[in-house]
């Protein structure tokens, strides 16, 4: 082989090794640490709007350090029936704590929350998910966490689909990239 033949192979070589290694880089983030996700529907809004583009982050799952009351997390629907199967809900309780509704409030474990977030009034919903069954007040089970959306008179959660398994739980969202007129941490 000539010289030159043998630097253009090497260069070609390393070329797709760099581009192999790139690609692996990328697949690992996606994976295990951020994701970026659209939302599909108003049940956030005003927080985030329909078709916001959101980046979640994966760690504190992935390491097992669950979430907490107030995050904004993406999950797969337990809802088999319905057109989303990803969906992006504020958690409102976990594992153990009482859920309630008292004159159009959230309440947990006895103590109204205080919600600035939240869109309209909160009241259990009459249509529940097929074979769910909710009663008020309602424990979390362990393994599980309870969902809203902000948008509370227009979101289908878990009042409509129950408690959601932790198992379920993809990421916790953590910052807006689109549109750029709202830009920011969440």
């Amino acid at each position: 082989m000539i010289p030159h033949q043998h630097s253009v192979v090497r260069s070609v070589l390393e070329w797709l090794l760099t581009l192999v290694l790139v690609l692996a880089f990328f697949i690992f983030l996606r994976t295990f640490v951020v994701e970026p996700y659209r939302v599909p529907t108003g049940s956030m809004e005003p927080t985030i709007e329909i078709g916001d583009q959101v980046i979640a982050q994966k760690v504190t799952l992935n390491a097992g350090m669950g979430v907490q009351a107030g995050d904004i997390v993406v999950f797969h629907n337990p809802d088999g029936d319905s057109d989303h199967d990803i969906l992006v809900k504020r958690v409102i309780a976990t594992a153990g704590q009482t859920v309630d509704f008292q004159d159009g409030r959230v309440v947990v474990d006895g103590v109204p929350l205080d919600e600035e977030y939240a869109e309209g009034s909160s009241y259990p919903l009459a249509n529940q998910a097929e074979g769910v069954s909710v009663g008020y007040p309602y424990t979390v089970p362990e393994g599980c966490v309870w969902v809203m959306g902000d948008n509370r008179e227009n979101s289908a959660d878990s009042r409509y689909f129950g408690a959601v398994s932790e198992d379920d739980l993809i990421a916790v969202v953590v910052f807006r990239y689109w549109p750029l007129d709202r830009i920011g941490t969440i």
